[in-house]
């Protein structure tokens, strides 16, 4: 078969494989699927995909993700504006959000320009008390945490990170020595 009658067909896998963690059999199977499995999947999720594009923006206080100029949990009067979770990107919100625990606003770190850092002291003006750090353990984000606190050091805050350790219903076989090591040291009493 002459692949030159295969070209908007590779051009549609070749499109898909730049996704995270799609590789070119996947990619492969979405494009089938799609182009003659259910065509109207297809222009649906186009669609969604044109729409979500234009419509979907970073929210001006926090960087997270929102359809208007600031996102609902910023809006949210509920929220416990004390404390002020930073994370890494906008989709550890929606993660963290799932688990319905959290009930204070965010922050997403993107970047340690100035800009970024300033807006991020604007938040913290508004009455935070606590900042929360919700990293990937990493010694580089030990040195982020650092660097964050140092600029936020006249602002008499407590400052704190999510728990680290063995995850629930794991053997510790299976778990990593830094990790486990974390754990020990950063054991609780019950």
């Amino acid at each position: 078969m002459n692949q030159r009658s295969l070209e908007k067909f590779n051009n549609l896998v070749e499109a898909l494989q730049t996704l995270p963690g799609v590789g070119k059999k996947s990619a492969q199977r979405f494009a089938y699927h799609m182009v003659l499995g259910d065509s109207f999947l297809a222009l649906k999720l186009a669609h969604a995909i044109e729409d979500a594009v234009t419509h979907i923006r970073k929210c001006t206080i926090c960087n997270g993700i929102c359809e208007d100029e600031i996102c609902d949990i910023c809006l949210d009067e509920y929220r416990d504006k004390s404390k002020l979770c930073l994370v890494e990107n906008a989709k550890d919100i929606l993660i963290i959000e799932e688990g319905a625990e959290y009930d204070g606003r965010y922050f997403v770190l993107e970047s340690l320009d100035e800009p970024y850092i300033e807006q991020l002291k604007r938040l913290v003006e508004e009455g935070v008390r606590e900042v929360i750090f919700a990293f990937t353990p990493s010694l580089a984000n030990d040195s982020i945490i650092m660097f964050v606190e140092e600029k936020l050091k006249a602002y008499n805050l407590q400052f704190s990170k999510i728990a680290q350790g063995v995850p629930t219903g794991v053997n510790l076989e299976n778990v990593d020595m830094v990790s486990l090591s974390r754990a020990l040291m950063q054991r609780v009493r019950i």
